[in-house]
């Protein structure tokens, strides 16, 4: 076996789980693998500035995945930027793949993507092992799409790529919007539709202050409650039970059971007290927030010669002092020092 596909093994002595200081398992490790994107979305990027930080090998990203593997995490979501910019991506997801949790059991792969690629590789990343994607989508009207886009013709791309990724088995397949007041807020009722006749499960973001300018306030907040009432005028929604602890989503689904709705809502209803997430930026840096202050440059240790004991107990101690939670809309609030896209969803 090659060292992709041998167990994951963190030398440690103590059972595999991640926890932190405030009771929390960590089980889901997000990872970008390039800050580069082929979108210039108007809440996320300003249009001018490009990639801002450098890229790792896939087996740097192999070997740090690994550790964590060991440590308890059980799935991993590839993020950017847009990864499928990334060459090498389909065999990254095979040597993950092959990976096994302390258990004996496969990872659960994800893949968060605009879209844009993904018609062409869908069926290449469902032999690799991906076990689903989700795709960013923020209109259901070619001109409203591509006005935040900033990309002519991404619409139709997006489209055709959500369609071959369903026709793969890359299922429950998700759509994500960011709504913005005044931005796409009237493609609510739309998206309805959409996730009805389209078979995916649409989710709807609360626009978070991540964005490389200054855009974010407030008032451009779509809340989960207006968007509950909005959609409840069209047609009832009937309350989904979390399939899991630490879901990041509010599930829905209609009296018909026809099409799946879910509200991510971290300004209005933060999901802080079960977060079971922490992320491993393109350029090896553990974030254990998207609004932290600080990072850990675990990459940093892997290249100045410390061996998978030390890297193992060092990212122990980093989850172990994760964030209570963000203090978005509060007195003193802080955007982080790295917008979305430099981050990984």
């Amino acid at each position: 076996m090659s060292a992709a596909t041998t167990p994951a093994s963190s030398g440690l002595s103590h059972s595999p789980q991640l926890t932190d200081s405030h009771g929390r398992t960590i089980h889901d490790l997000r990872v970008s693998i390039t800050d580069r994107c082929n979108y210039k979305c108007i809440y996320c990027r300003t249009g001018k500035a490009g990639a801002q930080y450098p890229e790792l090998e896939n087996e740097e990203y192999l070997h740090l995945i690994r550790l964590f593997v060991a440590l308890g995490i059980s799935k991993v979501r590839l993020t950017g930027g847009e990864p499928l910019l990334r060459r090498g991506v389909v065999e990254l997801l095979q040597e993950l793949a092959q990976l096994r949790t302390p258990a004996g059991k496969r990872l659960d792969l994800a893949l968060t993507t605009n879209g844009h690629l993904l018609e062409s590789l869908a069926g290449a990343l469902k032999d690799a092992g991906l076990n689903r994607v989700t795709v960013s989508m923020d209109a259901v009207d070619a001109a409203t799409f591509e006005r935040i886009t900033r990309v002519p013709g991404s619409f139709d791309e997006v489209l055709k790529g959500i369609r071959a990724a369903r026709a793969q088995g890359l299922t429950p397949l998700k759509v994500n919007c960011v709504l913005l007041r005044g931005f796409n807020d009237d493609q609510i009722e739309g998206f309805v539709r959409f996730a009805r006749e389209e078979d995916v499960v649409v989710r709807f973001i609360e626009f978070m202050p991540l964005e490389e300018e200054r855009l974010w306030s407030p008032g451009m907040v779509v809340p989960l409650k207006e968007i509950v009432e909005r959609i409840g005028r069209t047609m009832p929604l009937v309350d989904l039970a979390p399939r899991e602890a630490g879901e990041t989503a509010r599930r829905y689904t209609f009296t018909d059971g026809a099409g799946e709705i879910g509200i991510i809502a971290p300004v209005s209803q933060a999901f802080c007290g079960a977060c079971s997430r922490v992320r491993l930026t393109s350029d090896g840096k553990i974030r254990t927030c998207l609004f932290s202050q600080v990072e850990h440059d675990l990459y940093g240790r892997l290249r100045g010669g410390a061996d998978d004991t030390e890297l193992s107990a060092y990212i122990v101690r980093t989850v172990n002092g994760k964030e209570a939670r963000h203090h978005i809309g509060e007195p003193g609030f802080l955007k982080p020092s790295r917008s979305m896209v430099h981050i990984g969803g």
